[in-house]
């Protein structure tokens, strides 16, 4: 086994990925992208969306300094000869070396900030027809997710951690939510309670009320929470990526809610149910569709996205009627089915046909629903006084 990287992952003191797990990890990936580039004939591939450069480095590297941009402060080039750079400025040098790359086995390539050559020396220093995830002239379009779609343990373990982490900062949020805040207060403080564990929101839905009910993407406008508040978010650390929604609401909740939640969860385990490697987009699709119609509301799946695999993207892809992709083993899952103010949102990983939930609050109210005799679990909403 190569020498890929020279320490383990520590987060919050608790050893998640030991260094010789790190380097099989890398190794992995390394050899897994050299074979592919010899397969497409391609002399290289040169990686600038953070997702991709997050994967291949195992999330050692964040090359963000921009939150909302596809792509940071650094590339990666891997050319079918085996050999890595990293290709960056010379004002972003420093910092890279010493608190990203310098533990990895990536030769550094270092131009002024106002004389950018990345795809001109990638090119050269690969030799042949250059691969590229974020475009630029002369190279060749390509896209990574097949290859990073199926999760390694190491990967996992960072996952669950996130997860939890995710979880936790969420049900605190929860708790802390009050009527007379706005939208924006729950925003801040569920922001402020990712951030303090290091984790990047990514993805932020806070709404209350009625604006629950009218939206599906109910991004915060402002209005103060009466009754009923959502708090739904995408969040990141080390590339990956977690989705989840928990709701609160004081005072009882009405039936016509607790029904629709209770649907929701029928249809997100009709969706858990039939992850299955080897599963296509329209036939999860289909599984959603029919789950709806089977609950009392026909046609609601026509109404938004009902979410999809994920990973180092918020959704790798989603299902729709005529989807082709196809599920594979070991692959993180984000379904959202919705029903009118109801909804079931977490993120899980399906492995050899078990689901293992990475965002479960057992400390929240908790919805079962069962397919084909196995139970699925979805939250329920928080009930305060």
């Amino acid at each position: 086994m190569s020498k890929r990287i020279a320490k383990g992952l520590i987060a919050g003191g608790t050893p998640l990925v030991s260094e010789a797990e790190w380097n099989a990890e890398l190794d992995s990936k390394h050899e897994k992208v050299v074979e592919w580039l010899q397969e497409q004939k391609l002399a290289g591939v040169l990686l600038r969306r953070n997702e991709n450069v997050a994967w291949l480095t195992g999330g050692a590297v964040e090359v963000r300094v921009l939150t909302p941009c596809e792509t940071g402060v650094a590339a990666l080039l891997v050319t079918a000869a085996g050999k890595r750079y990293y290709f960056t400025t010379e004002n972003e040098a420093p910092r890279l070396h010493d608190e990203e790359f310098g533990k990895l086995d990536f030769e550094p390539v270092v131009f002024p900030w106002y004389a950018d050559d990345t795809v001109a020396t990638a090119a050269k220093l690969a030799g042949g027809p250059l691969g590229s995830d974020s475009g630029g002239e002369g190279t060749i379009a390509v896209n990574m997710f097949p290859l990073r779609a199926s999760l390694m343990e190491s990967e996992k373990a960072r996952y669950r951690w996130l997860g939890a982490e995710v979880a936790a900062a969420t049900v605190e949020s929860l708790h802390e939510v009050e009527p007379g805040l706005s939208e924006y207060d729950m925003e801040a403080l569920t922001s402020a309670n990712l951030l303090k564990r290091g984790i990047l929101p990514s993805v932020y839905l806070f709404a209350v009320d009625d604006r629950i009910l009218k939206y599906k993407h109910a991004v915060a406008r402002g209005a103060r929470l009466k009754n009923y508040g959502m708090l739904n978010l995408c969040a990141r650390k080390w590339g990956l990526t977690i989705s989840i929604t928990r709701f609160v609401h004081f005072g009882a909740l009405p039936e016509e809610l607790t029904q629709r939640f209770k649907a929701a969860a029928q249809v997100n385990a009709a969706l858990l149910h039939a992850s299955r490697s080897g599963a296509t987009g329209g036939e999860l699709f289909e599984a959603a569709a029919n789950a709806y119609t089977a609950m009392g509301f026909p046609g609601e799946e026509r109404f938004h996205h009902q979410g999809g695999p994920t990973g180092y993207w918020e959704r790798e892809w989603v299902a729709t009627p005529m989807g082709t992709e196809r599920v594979v083993d070991n692959q993180a899952f984000a379904w959202n089915p919705s029903i009118r103010g109801g909804k079931a949102e977490d993120t899980v990983i399906v492995s050899g046909g078990k689901v293992e939930w990475l965002t479960a609050t057992p400390e929240l109210p908790v919805i079962e629903a069962q397919v084909d005799g196995v139970s699925y679990s979805a939250a329920g909403v928080l009930i305060r006084s």
